[in-house]
Parts: C-alpha cells; structure tokens; sequence
C-alpha cells in the first residue's frame, strides 16, 4: 500500500500559483495544506481539486490571492489543494485512487483514508470561521451551493454563493459532510471548467467569505432561497453498457441530451431513454438510508424509462467516465425552509 503525504505549508512555495493545475505537480509532491495569515482570525478553509479535472476552484483562488500580491488578506485563509496527481493529467480520479471527495467519514483503510485522517487531525489543531469545498460539474448545471445542515448559518453561507441550494446527507463521506461538525461549511458547484464566468463567481464568493464579520441572526425565507432536497442517487450498474442516442452495442440508450434536464422539475411520464434488454433494470436508485427505490421514482413502459413522479435531477452528465466513477444523477425533491 503506497502512502500518500501531506504536505503543510505556511507560505507558497514560489512560483505556486503561477501555475495552472495541471503543472502543480512540478512543485508539490501530492496533497498540501497551505496557511495564510490574514487580518482576522478564525480563518476560511476552502478546498480545491478534490477531483483533478475541477480546475475553477483552484483558478478562482489564483484570482483572489492576485488581488491581494501587496496587502494582507482580510481573513486568514488554509487552502486544502487535492488531488495533485489527477490533475496532472486532467482526470476527475486516476485508476486505483479513492475518489478524494468520498474518503472523509474516517473510515478505511486505503492510502486516501490515511490522508483525510491525517488532514482533519491537522485541522483540529485550530478553530474555523467557515468551510468551503469548491466544484466543478460534467453537465449541464446553473452555479448552487450545497449544505448538509439546515442551521441558519449554513443557509446564509450557502446563499452568498447563490439562491439555489441543495440539501443533503448522501453521499455522508465528502469533505463539507466532516467540516460541518466544525464550523458552517458549504460545498459551490459553478458549473463546467474552464469557463471565465465560473472562476469569476467563485473569486467573488471567496472574496467575501473573507470580508464577512459574522453570520446575520435573521432566518432566510422562501424569497432569498429556492431549497431542494436530495432524496436519491441513481447509478448505472456496471455490467450495463449504454449511450447516449445511440442504439449499437448498448443494452440501454439514454437520450442524447440528458443533462438539459438538470434542476428542471419534470412531471410523470418524462422518459431518460430506452432499455433494449427486456431483462435489463437500467438503474440502481438509492434513498439516504441506503434502500433501492427505483419502482418510486421510475417505471418501464414499452421499453422507455420514464418518472414517475414529479423530480428535479442535478448533475446529469453526458460524460461516460464519470458516469462509471460516481452516478449517473442525483434526484430532488422541493423542500421548506426550516422554521
């Protein structure tokens, strides 16, 4: 079992942050924690490059910390920058690693396990204003923020980013999941890399994430946030082979232009595609307590999978790759604020 280090730093190496992710292996060996000094204290924590190909977080932090070459940050600021290797060659996970985004319940006992308990026992050693875990999306999705605690300082934190928020507790093994026991965390989805629009957005969350005092006391309404609920994570089972408009060689055919459909609230009877097995089940679909639900959300008619129900999925992607390694969608449902 090969071990992986953490490096930890209290200034930037030179020339850090002249590079774009995929040269950050020429100066860092692998994961690193960097500390920043800045005018108030306790510090903002924000992680990047979880996964290797989610390049706008890292983008957005070589914006912010540009603006501030020659003045002090207002805030102190630890930088947790992942999965080093991957983004060398610009892949979510390589072949063999864990994926650095589901190894923080503690548990495990792989190289990546090892690495976020050792990160998390750095972090204890200090107290956090607020925790931000930036993101990049394969398809289709607008900019949202996600929490996995319905408290009023992570609704407030979540709405500086954006008034699309989503709530959940599955997967319980992301970095915001563990920061949520330690201070209000926020996970940011700003859409596809390499998009200008994107690294703008988050630089400005980040910017004032480290200007704000406090958190208001004042609970938010329906009017300042659109909140939904994650109630299921639908997955295509390995040894079911599909794509996308095409029908050769596949047992299951899924639209073409799927991820049109993220964060729109599609009625009954709206189909994904066509299963061409009659013995195929296309999905495997989850609850939050691990029970498969796919006669709940799903229905096969003449062989087109279609809801059945009303949903809104996130994060449909066309990208096979990543449809292999994580899910194929994740489905909401609206949920009311907290009173």
């Amino acid at each position: 079992m090969t071990e992986l280090s953490l490096t930890i730093l209290d200034a930037p190496p030179p020339g850090l942050f002249e590079r774009d992710a995929t040269r950050l292996h020429e100066i860092l060996p692998g994961p690193a924690l960097l500390h920043l000094p800045g005018q108030r204290t306790p510090a903002l924590f924000v992680s990047v490059l979880l996964h290797g190909n989610e390049t706008t977080g890292w983008e957005a932090v070589r914006r912010l910390l540009a603006r501030h070459a020659d003045r002090p940050l207002p805030r102190a600021l630890t930088l947790f920058i992942g999965n080093v290797q991957a983004a060398r060659e610009g892949r979510r996970v390589l072949p063999g690693q864990q994926d650095y985004n589901r190894i923080w319940r503690g548990e495990g006992r792989a190289p990546e396990h090892q690495l976020a308990r050792q990160v998390l026992a750095e972090l204890d050693r200090r107290e956090w204003f607020a925790a931000v875990d930036v993101h990049n999306n394969t398809g289709k999705n607008p900019h949202y923020a996600c929490v996995n605690r319905l408290e009023n300082r992570f609704l407030h934190l979540a709405r500086l980013f954006s008034r699309t928020v989503v709530y959940f507790i599955r997967p319980d093994t992301v970095l915001s999941l563990a920061m949520a026991s330690r201070c209000p965390a926020v996970t940011v989805e700003c859409g596809q890399p390499g998009q200008a629009r994107g690294v703008a957005h988050v630089s400005e969350f980040l910017e004032a994430c480290l200007h704000l005092d406090h958190f208001p006391e004042h609970p938010l309404t329906h009017r300042d946030v659109d909140l939904f609920h994650t109630v299921a994570t639908v997955k295509i089972p390995p040894s079911v082979r599909f794509g996308f408009g095409d029908r050769e060689g596949v047992d299951l055919c899924l639209l073409p232009d799927i991820d049109r459909f993220n964060f729109t609230e599609l009625p009954a009877g709206t189909a994904f595609g066509r299963v061409l097995r009659n013995d195929l089940q296309p999905f495997t679909v989850t609850d939050e307590a691990g029970r498969e639900v796919f006669p709940r959300f799903f229905d096969i008619n003449a062989g087109w999978i279609q809801t059945r129900t009303p949903v809104m999925p996130s994060m449909l992607t066309l990208d096979r790759e990543v449809i292999r390694q994580d899910c194929l969608c994740y489905l909401m449902e609206r949920l009311p604020l907290p009173e």
